[in-house]
């Protein structure tokens, strides 16, 4: 009897698990048509039709981000420009949930290139100057410049002036404060070279903490 009731239950369920289904299919597809819809709107340059923008992101700022072909947005992520500073994505780029991208002078991330989960990539910092609160002492910013097949690992911090050559791969929770040469795996706090593992795959290979 019990064999026989939990396959009625299994059969009745059926029709509820398809259209179910059938349900959460058609609003992801209505929910990235909207998430891409908003984004553009928001952007000053245009969006690609190839872009895939999984759920909403957040932009604030001018809107001066230019989008490659092939770009992969997951859910939360922050874009943020002021005055005449770009976020430049190139094609085949993936950004993952939560990730940063706050441009005062300009961040450029090259074809191919991924990031992982609650990273940052902030071009400039807040000043310190006697007798003003930090809030209102101003920044400094230097451009950030992110190579092609760069793999940056989740909860990494890129800080202002640092260049990432083709190739590199950053460790999670890194805090990279130097430039980072083509080819290199660095990792720590502050980020530094490190010897590849023999079992190492090349960024993009396997998703890992994306």
């Amino acid at each position: 009897m019990p064999n026989s009731a939990h396959s009625l239950k299994f059969l009745l369920a059926q029709p509820v698990v398809w259209f179910e289904r059938s349900l959460a299919s058609a609003f992801k597809h209505i929910r990235r048509l909207h998430s891409y819809a908003y984004l553009q709107s928001k952007l000053v340059f245009p969006l690609p039709e190839t872009a895939v923008i999984m759920d909403r992101a957040a932009v604030y700022g001018t809107g001066r981000v230019r989008c490659g072909a092939n770009l992969l947005l997951y859910p939360d992520v922050h874009l943020e420009t002021q005055d005449e500073a770009e976020i430049v994505l190139g094609d085949g780029v993936v950004i993952s949930r939560g990730v940063h991208l706050a441009a005062m002078s300009g961040i450029r991330i090259g074809d191919g290139t991924m990031i992982g989960e609650y990273a940052s990539v902030r071009d400039s910092n807040h000043l310190r100057k006697p007798g003003l609160p930090m809030r209102e002492a101003g920044h400094r910013a230097i451009a950030i410049t992110i190579g092609r097949e760069v793999w940056i690992g989740r909860g990494v911090a890129v800080l202002s002036g640092v260049t990432i050559g083709d190739g590199a791969t950053v460790g999670a929770n890194a805090v990279v404060t130097h430039d980072v040469p083509a080819g290199a795996t660095v990792a720590g706090v502050p980020a530094r070279p490190i010897a590849p593992r023999s079992n190492d795959v090349a960024p993009g290979q396997e998703m890992g903490d994306v």
